[in-house]
């Protein structure tokens, strides 16, 4: 009967542990929306003191480190969100955009193609890659990057293709 009640206790903190998690989570989206991005940063470091494998709030506090143009931190999130969920788009699209903030397009670039990999339709990653691509001095390649992603039906693209001479 102990060992019933003992893991019944665990049960009930470990449940209650990722409610709390929850709770700062939620909270640090509030105050994301609101712009109050040093606050939600805090509050997500909450929630991933209560559950380091939450990978939603390593994604989410280092878009807000990327909003704070703490790039370097950011990359270090999203980098530990993707070894948690490696199979989330969005967190390779958001490293990807830090490494190109800080001038690291051949990584930026690599990120890109994970999302094409894991979303051959995804508009928005052909559109970064050819960004990556145009710094890395591929301007053809960014080129076929674009017309892809108007393809695709990215109005964007258009405007992209026009003012980078694509032909």
């Amino acid at each position: 009967m102990k060992i019933i009640t003992y893991i019944f206790i665990v049960f009930l903190m470990t449940n209650l542990s990722a409610q709390d998690a929850e709770s700062y989570y939620k909270q640090g989206m509030q105050k994301a929306s609101a712009g109050n991005f040093d606050v939600a940063i805090g509050l997500f470091s909450k929630a991933l003191e209560i559950n380091p494998e939450y990978a939603s709030a390593y994604m989410q506090r280092g878009f807000a480190y990327s909003l704070e143009q703490k790039y370097d931190v950011a990359i270090k999130d999203f980098t530990k969100a993707i070894e948690l969920k490696p199979k989330h788009v969005w967190t390779y699209k958001n490293r990807g955009m830090a490494y190109g903030k800080e001038g690291k397009h051949n990584l930026a670039k690599k990120d890109f193609n994970k999302m094409i990999q894991l979303d051959p339709e995804n508009q928005e990653a052909y559109n970064n890659r050819g960004f990556a691509k145009k710094a890395l001095g591929d301007k053809k390649g960014a080129c076929e990057d674009w017309v892809k992603s108007k393809k695709l039906g990215n109005g964007e693209a258009k405007i992209i293709l026009k003012n980078n001479h694509c032909k």
